[in-house]
């Protein structure tokens, strides 16, 4: 009987470690940017596991993933066949994978202050993550604000 409880113990432990499994992302950055790795450190500290693809043309990555003019920022990642656009929380990528919305992907558009990678001492500043669709529609997907 006491075998049986340590064989129950050890499998609840090897699912429940199954649950924190590294969840796959592709991150297409410039060469020449630095809060990108910082935000790559963020995701890592939540669980992904991060190809990180280097490229000199984000113009093109961006094109190629439908992401809209207006909702771009420095890098642009896949994950689960979404599209995360510029420094979007893990709380909200993972919200977005366990919801699974009909959309494209999400975008934290500009480079806002205080968003992961984007920590500047104390400063932060108010910014919302928006869903956008295939074709550009976008809706607001999370806020966040500065004071909390």
């Amino acid at each position: 009987m006491k075998r049986l409880k340590c064989l129950l113990s050890a499998l609840l432990l090897a699912s429940s470690m199954a649950a924190v499994a590294e969840k796959e992302m592709t991150v297409y950055r410039s060469p020449t940017c630095g809060c990108c790795g910082k935000w790559i450190t963020h995701v890592k500290q939540h669980h992904f596991a991060v190809k990180d693809i280097v490229s000199d043309d984000m113009q093109a990555i961006k094109q190629k993933f439908g992401v809209p003019a207006e909702l771009s920022s420095c890098h642009t990642a896949i994950v689960d066949g979404y599209v995360i656009e510029g420094h979007v929380p893990a709380a909200d990528i993972e919200k977005l994978l366990q919801t699974k919305p009909a959309v494209v992907g999400i975008s934290a558009p500009g480079m806002p202050m205080g968003s992961p990678g984007m920590e500047m001492g104390g400063r932060r500043d108010d910014y919302t993550v928006v869903s956008f669709d295939k074709d550009g529609k976008a809706e607001v997907f999370s806020e966040h604000k500065a004071d909390q």
